[in-house]
């Protein structure tokens, strides 16, 4: 399967009432298990780098997502999450990714529809898909940051859809990047949810949307990790936004909770274990368990 451009497999979610997993990828043990769970359960699939990813594997990560992209029988779009500026876009483009995101949501207003059109602009022409944002979500994810949520309002994601010709907009309805997502019980804002997509026509995106497994946390925890009090997005919840026009669903946290908590708990079972390949196999496997729940809560199975 050829890599393909993000807009793809969006619009078809969209037609089906159905979404695609977005998963970051920091590592090629992240990305192995991405890839692996989408080809076993036959779903499309997200794989995105963030820029805090790109500093950190440098664009030699992203080649490695897009060498698996272009070799596996699954719709896979390479995507740059969270792209904080229009040069890194531009040059996520210029590499090769199929889908960017502009991320201009902490600019006013006519700023951010102002650099959405220049990336929307350059993108088009190479048939990649671009996601933008409205509003802000709480909590910290790499270089993007906010100290309270800034919910989307749904008369200006109407205006600013139609203003840049983007593909996807990504809204704000009370998740939050992180493992600490809620103090009180989880909700989101559905209502508000259901509001957007009677005025916006294109794909919405879900971000900070990870559900913070209680499992994947009590595992974690059982080998030392402290994450007493961390808690995501509930899965039904997710299931809803689904029903009300969410068409891609970001998915980092977890990952990284299965991650740690593997490692965590091969080393305290194997203490004189050195080699990486037996430390990091249990951890692949893990994240690729996450990926696979996620793909059947979001309705994508057998849809590549």
């Amino acid at each position: 399967m050829v890599l393909v451009s993000g807009n793809k497999l969006l619009q078809k979610a969209k037609k089906g009432c159905y979404a695609v997993g977005a998963f970051n990828t920091n590592n090629l043990e992240i990305t192995k298990a991405v890839i692996a769970a989408a080809v076993e359960t036959n779903s499309p699939v997200f794989l995105q780098l963030s820029s805090g990813a790109l500093k950190y594997g440098g664009f030699e990560l992203a080649g490695l997502a897009l060498a698996f992209a272009r070799k596996v029988p699954v719709p896979v779009a390479v995507h740059l999450d969270h792209g904080l500026s229009f040069e890194l876009a531009r040059e996520c483009i210029n590499f090769g990714f199929s889908s960017v995101m502009i991320d201009g949501s902490s600019l006013p207003f006519a700023k951010n529809i102002a650099v959405t059109k220049k990336v929307v602009a350059i993108a088009h022409k190479r048939n990649v898909a671009v996601e933008a944002e409205l509003g802000q979500l709480k909590g910290r994810e790499d270089e993007v940051f906010s100290a309270r949520h800034t919910y989307t309002d749904p008369s200006a994601a109407a205006k600013f859809v139609k203003l840049t010709n983007v593909d996807s907009l990504a809204v704000a309805i009370g998740t939050s990047h992180g493992a600490y997502k809620f103090k009180g019980a989880p909700k989101i804002d559905l209502q508000r949810l259901k509001e957007i997509g009677k005025l916006v026509d294109v794909p919405l995106v879900l971000h900070g949307a990870s559900s913070v497994n209680h499992s994947l946390v009590a595992a974690a925890n059982r080998y030392g990790a402290r994450l007493s009090s961390a808690q995501g997005v509930p899965e039904p919840q997710i299931k809803k936004a689904v029903k009300l026009g969410v068409c891609k669903v970001n998915e980092d946290t977890d990952l990284r909770i299965a991650f740690t908590g593997a490692v965590r708990k091969f080393l305290k079972e194997n203490p004189s274990a050195y080699d990486p390949r037996e430390v990091l196999s249990p951890a692949t496997e893990a994240m690729k368990a996450v990926v696979m729940r996620r793909i059947r809560v979001l309705g994508s199975e057998n849809r590549a």
